[in-house]
């Protein structure tokens, strides 16, 4: 397929004019010589690095991390697209949260015409292939509406579980997510007929709790969930009000949604793979 073809496809099926994101290109300013101009004014949605004119194959992944991006380059092909909800890497152990690629890897991707493309906000905007969609649909949760607009994304959804427990509700996240998931148990146990709020990344905030509670909605399932200097005030604020938080990290609340876009790609005759990342259990 022509790379051009599909970036449209992309531009018309995702991303509306009324659409922006966090600004990337201004975060990392040692790649922008390799980045698309219109990535640099668009906030960072779409094309950011415009390496092929012929598109074979697609590779899915949460983060542009060295894993990825080393398991990608270890293959024998060329003229790909990267499609990536992040156009950074993420640590908050190491690089407190995002931080951006390493210039290295982006020039062999342009020696093996490798194109890098950014759905951020717009992919997490609920659709089938939204993150916060496919995270629900993963836990099994009746989805009830679509909620918390940033940047004009609708970026989580109120659903509710047939879960009768908190404890059972962790467990079937870390069943889903193959690995432990954190409970802060500020809440009551049992949750029986309750809703459930479903914003996967690093959204967990106090202007989330506040919306929650316009919803009358006690439980988060979200990604990050740790406390530090950052996030102490608004776990006191769910502490205050009784607010369950469950977590199951940045990068594993977030797979689902570039796990079940593949079929998109494979609906257009293009081979597509899901690259797997390893979860920074530090999010928890």
């Amino acid at each position: 397929m022509k790379a051009r073809e599909l970036y449209n496809m992309l531009l018309n099926d995702f991303i509306n004019e009324n659409m922006k994101d966090d600004d990337w290109a201004a975060k990392m300013p040692n790649l922008d010589k390799y980045l698309f101009p219109e990535f640099k004014v668009n906030s960072g949605m779409g094309l950011m690095c415009d390496f092929t004119n012929e598109i074979k194959k697609v590779y899915t992944t949460v983060f542009l991390s060295e894993k990825v991006l080393s398991s990608i380059l270890r293959n024998n092909i060329s003229n790909a697209v990267i499609f990536s909800h992040h156009p950074t890497n993420w640590d908050l152990c190491n690089h407190s949260g995002y931080y951006p690629v390493e210039e290295s890897y982006i020039s062999k991707l342009k020696e093996r015409n490798i194109s890098i493309y950014i759905l951020h906000y717009p992919l997490d905007n609920y659709s089938k292939y939204s993150t916060c969609g496919t995270l629900a649909n993963k836990l099994m949760i009746k989805i009830e509406k679509p909620v918390f607009l940033y940047y004009n994304s609708a970026c989580g959804v109120i659903g509710t579980t047939d879960c009768k427990n908190i404890n059972e509700l962790r467990e079937r996240y870390s069943q889903a997510v193959g690995h432990e998931t954190s409970l802060y148990l500020y809440g009551h146990e049992n949750i029986e007929g309750e809703k459930v709020a479903v914003f996967p990344g690093a959204e967990n905030s106090i202007s989330v709790i506040d919306e929650m509670l316009m919803n009358n909605v006690k439980i988060l399932i979200t990604g990050v969930t740790l406390v530090n200097k950052w996030s102490k005030g608004t776990h006191e604020y769910e502490k205050n009000k009784c607010i369950n938080l469950l977590g199951g990290t940045h990068y594993s609340s977030e797979k689902f949604a570039l796990m079940e876009i593949c079929k998109y790609f494979n609906d257009l005759g293009l081979q597509s793979e899901f690259i797997n990342d390893e979860p920074n259990l530090f999010d928890l």
